[in-house]
């Protein structure tokens, strides 16, 4: 069955907006233009530039790998799930903005800014993949989060081919202006989810919503071996999201560096992968109704690693930007259905009664160990080179794999 033809389809696209709205945060300041731009201007030399950054990745992961747990159990208990929602989506769009701001050589500036923004950027993640299970069945999950997935990378696409048109990426002042558009964008397209996806009631906030949510995360710690598909799922995702998290903190910084890729070259390098990001999340998301998402997780992670081979190998070719290309485009197509594919199966297994409070876990699983890649590429790249640092991508996604994939791994009949 189509998405567009089950019941709840106006809540489900209203839901799946929020992924429109919020998505050219990580295309365009995390990814490929900021992330870029920062480490070449704002920044004293790449090496220092590429340290800081990864830093900052480093200092959001650990914060949200803290309060995620904590948030979503309160909004478990105390109904405040959408509230959240939109204080996150308020903060980031509002420092998002301010970015425009810090110039050359206001790297702290910069960086505070950032921090405060993605950190609240993660954090509504967070929120948003909690409805998940309410708007979806068994035999719909896929493509709703594939759907949801689809469209986000649609809007990155979109946001990036407006900031082509109306800005001059040669110029640092106009490339600035990018991230006015980017907490406009965000703040006008969530507006729908905050309009039409159903919450339920709210309770009359008070303390004891407070402890309770620190009983209820201890509780969750101590019987967390009684969930052993999540707790296993969550394991391997540890490190696969990891590498993720580096290739998207990394990507233009990459490209820039290493690959000597102008500012209007990184932009087209980020039209294009959002372009087969979109049609990966839309194409798999039947394919993962039809063979599992544990299937299509690991194709994806086996054809991200052979991507990130081709990257590490492309500087010393003939041809390394059409080698790089190449890589781009085949990591463009399978880190949509990557993360689609992790939400909905965390989704599919999930308790009702725990979805905020097991998607903050979620969270936590994608953040508590999630500095390590970043901080150890800036590392890398301070006493040897970016490309050298590559290796821990490859090296944390292929452990991810073997880990999702361990013979007594019990989650491997969940489809």
């Amino acid at each position: 069955m189509s998405v567009f033809k089950i019941k709840n389809r106006k809540e489900v696209f209203a839901w799946s907006l929020y992924d429109f709205a919020n998505q050219p945060f990580t295309t365009i300041i995390v990814t490929f233009i900021y992330s870029a731009f920062f480490v070449k201007v704002i920044a004293v030399n790449e090496q220092e530039g590429t340290f800081l950054w990864t830093n900052a990745i480093a200092i959001t992961a650990v914060v949200v790998s803290l309060l995620s747990p904590i948030l979503g159990a309160l909004a478990d208990r105390g109904g405040y799930r959408k509230l959240f929602l939109f204080l996150s989506t308020l903060i980031c769009a509002l420092f998002s903005i301010l970015l425009y701001f810090p110039t050359q050589g206001e790297v702290y500036y910069a960086l505070t800014c950032f921090v405060i923004a993605n950190i609240a950027f993660e954090m509504g993640s967070v929120f948003c993949n909690s409805y998940l299970p309410d708007l979806s069945n068994s035999k719909n999950i896929g493509r709703i989060s594939g759907y949801a997935w689809g469209l986000g990378f649609l809007g990155g696409l979109l946001a990036l081919f407006l900031s082509l048109f109306l800005f001059d990426i040669n110029n640092p002042d106009e490339i600035r202006k990018i991230n006015i558009l980017v907490g406009v964008w965000f703040l006008l397209f969530s507006i729908p989810t905050f309009l039409f996806v159903n919450d339920k009631k709210r309770e009359k906030f008070n303390k004891v919503h407070i402890y309770s949510s620190f009983h209820s995360l201890k509780d969750t710690f101590n019987s967390i071996s009684n969930y052993r598909k999540i707790y296993r799922f969550l394991i391997a995702r540890l490190f696969f999201n990891d590498g993720l998290i580096t290739i998207f903190a990394l990507g233009g910084v990459y490209a820039v560096g290493t690959l000597d890729f102008s500012f209007e070259e990184v932009m087209m390098l980020g039209i294009v992968l959002n372009l087969c990001a979109g049609v990966g999340s839309f194409l798999f998301g039947y394919i993962e109704d039809k063979i599992g998402a544990n299937k299509v997780i690991n194709i994806s992670l086996f054809i991200l690693i052979i991507a990130t081979l081709i990257a590490y190998r492309s500087p010393d070719t003939t041809h390394p930007k059409e080698w790089f290309w190449v890589a781009g485009v085949l990591l463009g197509f399978m880190v949509g259905p990557n993360q689609s594919c992790s939400r909905s199966l965390m989704a599919s297994l999930t308790p009702k009664e725990k979805q905020n409070e097991f998607f903050g876990f979620f969270a936590l699983t994608g953040k508590a160990t999630s500095f390590l890649g970043p901080l150890l590429f800036g590392i890398i790249t301070k006493f040897h080179s970016q490309q050298m640092a590559l290796w821990v991508v490859v090296i944390l996604l292929l452990v991810g794999l073997i880990l999702f994939n361990r013979p007594d791994d019990k989650h491997a009949d969940i489809n």
